[in-house]
């Protein structure tokens, strides 16, 4: 396990890279393609100092996942399907919450269930209805959002967020999330640093990011290492394994880690997918 720091440690960069590659990769999609930035970026890599903040075990092959904590005496089944826990008129801070959830290989895990409940502004739960609480499913690509405020204290606790998190026919993980720079997390029991948001101010409010890295074996190659690679034309929406050449622009790439085509991973943007030979 990786314990949080305050700055990335250079002997871990082996570890690191494969899930940074992927989670920019994610990213190019919507945003500057590869070849246009100096390195990928996680989100997770602010903080309020802008100090790079490692969170969550470092994404590798057999690494091991996100950590585990107790349920707690207030979660309730059947919440609502839904991203945002806001109401009309809710008090409290804004705070949105992004992500990804990956399996032990670095492959993001589309489907995935998260179901999030947490305590108001006061530090008090609704225990009879469902307010601050909801499911929803991960994107294909891996990726949640949650819009949310800042929860309250109460006896006993750091502030922290819950969660369990489900990849399609897999086990539960059920875990929580906790804010840096929080006086009562030294003085709270259960406080875990390797489940530290990476957090900042924000869009009105806080914004925090986290990745989950789940218990789901999978294949580094993205596909049956017996299959022949997947040749012809880049186009989108096709899955390419690790080995499979393209041509794209009159020039050939091979793919170097096994993924399904989106917009914006072109070869030529995207030299952590695609080699030219």
């Amino acid at each position: 396990m990786d314990s949080q720091t305050n700055s990335p440690d250079p002997s871990r960069s082996p570890l690191v890279s494969r899930k940074t590659v992927l989670r920019a990769a994610l990213a190019a999609g919507a945003a500057v393609p590869l070849a246009m930035t100096g390195a990928p970026a996680l989100a997770r890599t602010f903080a309020e100092t802008g100090t790079p903040v490692e969170v969550t075990p470092a994404c590798d092959d057999g690494d091991d996942p996100t950590p585990s904590q107790i349920e707690g005496p207030y979660f309730k089944p059947n919440s609502p399907q839904r991203t945002s826990l806001l109401e009309a008129g809710t008090p409290g801070t804004r705070l949105t919450l992004t992500g990804y959830v990956f399996g032990l290989a670095c492959r993001p895990i589309s489907g995935a269930l998260m179901d999030f409940w947490q305590a108001d502004t006061n530090g008090a739960y609704d225990n009879t209805g469902f307010r601050f609480r909801g499911h929803q499913y991960t994107a294909s690509n891996g990726s949640f959002t949650l819009t949310t405020i800042v929860p309250g204290l109460y006896p006993g606790r750091t502030r922290h967020l819950h969660v369990k998190v489900q990849a399609p026919g897999r086990p539960v993980l059920t875990t929580q999330l906790y804010f840096p720079n929080e006086p009562r997390n030294n003085t709270d029991s259960i406080y875990d640093p390797r489940l530290l948001m990476a957090v900042r101010d924000g869009g009105g409010g806080r914004e925090a990011s986290f990745d989950f890295v789940l218990d789901v074996p999978q294949d580094p190659g993205g596909g049956d290492p017996s299959d022949p690679p997947t040749g012809g034309t880049w186009a989108v929406g096709t899955t390419y394994g690790t080995g499979a050449t393209v041509a794209y622009g009159g020039r050939t790439y091979r793919c170097l880690q096994g993924h399904t085509a989106q917009p914006g991973w072109e070869p030529p943007n995207a030299p952590a997918l695609w080699q030219l030979v």
